[in-house]
């Protein structure tokens, strides 16, 4: 019966006590960079379809917002799944999700407020976006990933060890 207590406690111990978040920043990276990937992708296939209806910011063509959006859920998604510029990556989406918040709460639904909100309305799906880059933006890439290993060659070039360097990654 003891050693049915101690495996308990050793299990425990291994799924509460150790953290995986190298691994964790690399499955988050991956998942919206898929996930949002997958926007720009539908966009650039109806692009024909869509121009025309697309939303128009800031004063600019609704063809010039579509093919920005278009540039920005690809090219950030592909740098931010494979770790490169990570937190810079993180900014444009963050800006284009807040664009699309206030586009689905002010232009689309003027009718429902914030407040009003339920889970069937599409105001959750970028404010999703915005927590999930922000974390990203916070957190960094992790280990698993190019910036790190950038990172250890650079300062490696300048005579430096990785553990003075570099904070916990």
């Amino acid at each position: 019966m003891s050693t049915l207590k101690d495996t308990a406690a050793r299990l425990f111990v291994r799924f509460s006590g150790y953290t995986y978040s190298n691994l964790a920043r690399l499955f988050m990276r991956l998942f919206v960079g898929i996930m949002f990937m997958q926007f720009g992708i539908r966009h650039l296939v109806n692009y024909n379809e869509m121009v025309s209806t697309f939303p128009s910011v800031l004063g600019m063509s609704s063809e010039a917002c579509l093919i920005i959006m278009i540039v920005i859920e690809l090219v950030c998604s592909l740098l931010i799944m494979v770790g490169f510029l990570t937190r810079l990556s993180t900014i444009p989406p963050i800006l284009s999700m807040m664009a699309a918040e206030y586009y689905i709460l002010h232009d689309m639904l003027p009718h429902i407020s914030a407040y009003g909100l339920d889970s069937t309305q599409p105001g959750y799906l970028p404010v999703m976006f915005i927590g999930i880059y922000l974390f990203l933006l916070l957190a960094g890439p992790g280990k698993i990933s190019l910036d790190y290993l950038l990172s250890i060659y650079l300062i490696s070039r300048q005579g430096k060890d990785e553990k003075e360097e570099l904070d916990e990654v």
